[in-house]
């Protein structure tokens, strides 16, 4: 299972390539740079129609998430796409599972020369961590929050609305082995120090819990919420202005409504 990632640790700017240099593309709201690797392996036609895919994909990505959660970034946001070898050398120690990017500051891409329904998920994914980061960069999001947004826009782009019966059945039992995380253990920066297993149902229960919020109200809530905690800061009041309830409560209710 490949992952999406908000990395907490420190990241340098654009690093070198499998051949030290990057080509670059630009659109309204993005500055694309891919590993000249990857330009030689699709031939120089090929990539640039990638390359225009991965924008226009992005762009709609945009416009998306302006309308799904409110999100609208101003400055453009750096995305770079590297060799898959490349990126498993330089970003593998980062986290204990295997990820197929992560946000910090630039958005890093494991890399690949078609867009297909993976590629799509994991850009989607990081586009909100980036859009969160530049709605409020002094604001430290818990992770299950932060990756509860980026896992519920990643499936809605993809016209999924809710949990699938292999998710509730996993969730489900580790509810009734006891496994099943508390919010509060889910609120540090990032996932990183999960291993693959315990990250897997991390980021599941980050996602259940954002789906459980959006049936309390309908899906335009979270947009309300969303705007208000990056106007307030305040977790604990944006809930209960949207939900009504604090944390706790609603924690409770998503439990019990696993089974």
């Amino acid at each position: 299972m490949w992952l999406g990632f908000l990395l907490s640790a420190p990241a340098g700017a654009i690093d070198r390539g499998a051949d030290g240099e990057f080509g670059h593309r630009s659109s309204a709201h993005f500055e694309l740079y891919q590993d000249v690797a990857i330009d030689r392996a699709g031939g120089f036609r090929g990539t640039r129609h990638f390359e225009q895919q991965i924008l226009t994909e992005l762009e709609s990505a945009y416009d998306q998430l302006d309308d799904y959660l409110g999100l609208r970034p101003r400055r453009k946001i750096e995305v770079v796409i590297y060799d898959p070898r490349v990126f498993d050398q330089q970003f593998s120690g980062a986290f204990r599972f295997a990820a197929a990017g992560f946000y910090h500051g630039v958005i890093r891409i494991r890399g690949a020369t078609v867009l297909d329904v993976r590629l799509s998920r994991v850009l989607h994914h990081e586009l909100v961590h980036a859009a969160l980061d530049a709605a409020a960069p002094s604001y430290s999001l818990p992770a299950w929050l932060n990756e509860g947004f980026a896992e519920w826009f990643e499936a809605r782009s993809q016209g999924k609305r809710e949990l699938n019966g292999t998710e509730h059945s996993m969730l489900l039992s580790a509810k009734s082995n006891g496994a099943l995380f508390p919010l509060s253990s889910l609120s540090a920066p990032s996932f990183g120090h999960l291993n693959q297993n315990a990250a897997h149902l991390a980021y599941l229960q980050s996602y259940a819990m954002l789906e459980f919020l959006a049936k309390q109200r309908g899906e335009r809530s979270l947009r309300e919420f969303c705007d208000r905690l990056m106007r307030t800061h305040n977790l604990a009041r944006a809930l209960k202005h949207v939900y009504r309830a604090d944390l706790k409560t609603l924690e409770a209710r998503f439990v019990a409504e696993l089974g």
